[in-house]
């Protein structure tokens, strides 16, 4: 399996609109994600187009978590490392392992049992794990703390960038507006729209066409 990885991420340790040197790191994995196609698990995902910044929009507070499984496109597993404390921090425990569901996006079903797994399910997944698999990333909460499956909710950033937005973007997920959790929503349909313009991933006509189910 090729792992599209070329420099470890800096985990932020101070406000998240200042951090240069972490936002230089994703730089160098990002310039690395878009010279490569990563084969994982048997299917190439392209990540090379590059979501606005938004760290600076996020409230004060957030989560330092180790990623220690991708559980499928929009939903990982992390240990949590550190916090500082804010409205962005939610109640995690440091030293705990919690699932966690990334806001504003929703993946087609890959391991959902019961399910059948669904166009561009397996593709998701893999982007999701090219992306995160391993990394040290940053946690902010909206408004609520979990999901009626007590998954923690939170938008994932990598340095600067918001990886939920990233795989809208690239064709990965859709955006998905689920209120009172809405601060990006925007942000995410006029991504998803661009990501349908472009006909990128699901939304290319030879693979789902913007629709998971088929």
């Amino acid at each position: 399996m090729i792992r599209a990885r070329c420099a470890s991420t800096t985990p932020l340790k101070y406000d998240l609109s200042q951090a240069p040197d972490s936002f230089k790191s994703m730089k160098r994995l990002f310039l690395c994600l878009v010279l490569l196609l990563s084969a994982c698990g048997g299917h190439e995902v392209e990540l090379g187009r590059q979501s606005p910044a938004t760290a600076a929009e996020e409230p004060a507070g957030y989560e330092i978590a180790e990623v220690t499984r991708v559980v499928d496109g929009d939903t990982v597993e992390v240990r949590i490392a550190e916090r500082s404390e804010g409205p962005g921090a939610g109640r995690a425990d440091v030293g705990e392992i919690y699932s966690v569901r990334l806001i504003g996006i929703d993946t087609p079903e890959s391991v959902k049992p019961g399910s059948p797994v669904e166009c561009f399910g397996k593709e998701a997944s893999a982007a999701a794990n090219a992306v995160l698999e391993g990394q040290t990333v940053t946690l902010v909460k909206d408004v609520e703390e979990t999901d009626s499956y007590e998954r923690l909710l939170r938008y994932v950033y990598l340095g600067e960038e918001m990886v939920n937005a990233r795989l809208v973007l690239n064709g990965y997920a859709n955006a998905y507006t689920y209120p009172p959790n809405i601060r990006h929503s925007e942000l995410f349909v006029a991504l998803q729209r661009e990501a349908r313009t472009t006909d990128a991933g699901l939304w290319d006509p030879d693979t789902c066409d913007g629709a998971s189910d088929k």
